[in-house]
């Protein structure tokens, strides 16, 4: 007789669980009234809203940060970003790691399916490397942007903002402490300062890269031919969603301003709309066009196992190279002499359609919810399920119904759809038998 109380938890259920988890504690932490600047009670839909914002690495507030939180309520919210950042499968192996455990093989399971690797050895040595890469960065980070802090607040809030803004940016987060000049004004205030802006620029690529990108570009060093398809996919789509959308804001937005802002705005709205969620220029004030855009590369995102949600540069780019392979009468996708396996894009096109109907389907509901502007709820649907953080004012405002709709993107957007069904719906052993096979015309 099977036993009722047994059963069998998959990778992808800890790993969405795990971040649920998360999110719940910062949610309770955040409620506290510690957490508050004025020492009240913190509502749950404001705490959990925050907590999901934080842990997905999101940037959306309903709060100004600055104004609203205590140094407690900062510091939990950095926390959260720090391991929402890492992941926290990540964490939890590098805590296993340190404290002299030994990782058993469920626990690398786990962990390649969290980071989105290809093989499961070497997990261990993976965790630590994707520590110290991240812990540099972020150092790095700091003192870069100490001195232009330094010019405008006292040493100790120099310190803090550095601290707080290059965490921040690495992770992909977008939440900052410039409220104190203006509430949700985020870096526009930089937006002629070139140490900020390539700063936090040069920090959310970096992480939003991907730890195994890096990895990579570590061993093979200038040896691009060495490197893998993956990575070379990653890095060109990277430099073309960067340089293209940038001559794109050039033209479109930003007339008027002196050549060097121009050239630097339209540079990191570009970068920045690739889940980072910092922006130096009010995205209200951008046209149709610019808020289009906007969109498309907010639903695009960073590349897998990175600090950045999204659809993934790797997904549009598998299905680019398809469309490609079909113009050309190919059997297979193909890049850098590699072939690409049906499966993968099997994989990829389901993801475009769940991001692409999810984000879709959200904005209308919260169009009619809030009575507001379709583009307007796009935008805000595309920055939360893209974990980007940049909206168009709205999002103060708006009912539970809908914070609960970006609470859920923002979440799913983090952990991942697939990652989401695949825990959902349990494996089935394959069969061997095939249905019979009949062509539909598609086009």
């Amino acid at each position: 007789m099977r036993n009722i109380y047994s059963f069998k938890v998959s990778s992808f259920q800890i790993i969405i669980g795990s971040f649920l988890g998360i999110i719940l504690l910062g949610t309770f932490l955040l409620m506290l009234p510690i957490s508050s600047a004025e020492g009240v009670v913190t509502p749950f839909s404001d705490a959990l809203f925050t907590s999901t914002s934080a842990v997905c690495v999101t940037g959306l507030v309903v709060h100004d940060t600055y104004r609203y939180w205590s140094l407690f309520g900062k510091t939990c919210i950095l926390v959260l970003i720090q391991i929402g950042g890492l992941g926290t499968i990540t964490l939890a192996m590098i805590v296993t790691m340190l404290s002299g455990r030994k990782i058993s093989l469920f626990q690398r399971s786990v962990m390649k399916d969290a980071i989105s690797a290809d093989q499961i050895g070497g997990m261990g040595h993976f965790s630590l490397f994707i520590l110290q890469s991240t812990l540099a960065a972020e150092l790095l980070g700091v003192l870069l942007l100490f001195p232009s802090f330094f010019r405008r607040f006292p040493l100790l809030q120099s310190i803090q903002y550095s601290v707080f803004h290059s965490i921040s940016a690495f992770c992909n987060a977008g939440f900052d402490l410039m409220g104190k000049q203006q509430p949700y004004s985020s870096l526009t205030s930089f937006s002629g300062n070139a140490l900020v802006n390539l700063t936090i620029m040069g920090l959310i690529i970096t992480g939003g890269l991907g730890f195994r990108t890096w990895e990579d570009i570590r061993n093979n060093r200038f040896r691009v031919h060495k490197y893998r398809l993956q990575t070379k996919l990653i890095l060109f789509t990277t430099a073309v969603l960067i340089f293209l959308p940038a001559i794109g804001f050039f033209f479109i937005e930003f007339r008027g301003v002196p050549l060097k802002e121009r050239i630097l705005s339209s540079l990191f709205q570009s970068v920045t709309t690739r889940t980072a969620g910092f922006n130096t220029a009010d995205f209200a004030s951008f046209s149709d066009s610019g808020k289009l855009l906007s969109i498309i590369l907010m639903l695009i995102g960073g590349s897998p196992g990175s600090t950045a949600g999204g659809m993934k540069t790797t997904t549009i780019a598998v299905l680019i190279l398809n469309a490609n392979g079909t113009f050309r009468h190919r059997d297979e996708a193909s890049a850098f002499f590699r072939r690409i396996s049906d499966q993968t894009v099997k994989i990829a096109a389901t993801i475009f359609a769940l991001y692409l109907s999810l984000f879709t389907i959200s904005a209308m509901l919260i169009s009619l919810l809030e009575s507001l502007p379709l583009l307007t709820c796009m935008f805000e649907a595309a920055s939360a399920i893209g974990t980007v953080g940049l909206t168009l004012g709205i999002t103060p405002d708006l009912g539970l119904a809908s914070r609960l709709i970006l609470v859920f993107l923002m979440y799913f957007g983090r952990v991942g759809g697939l990652t989401l069904i695949y825990a959902a719906v349990p494996a089935r052993r394959m069969r061997n038998q095939r249905l019979p096979l009949e062509n539909v015309s598609v086009g």
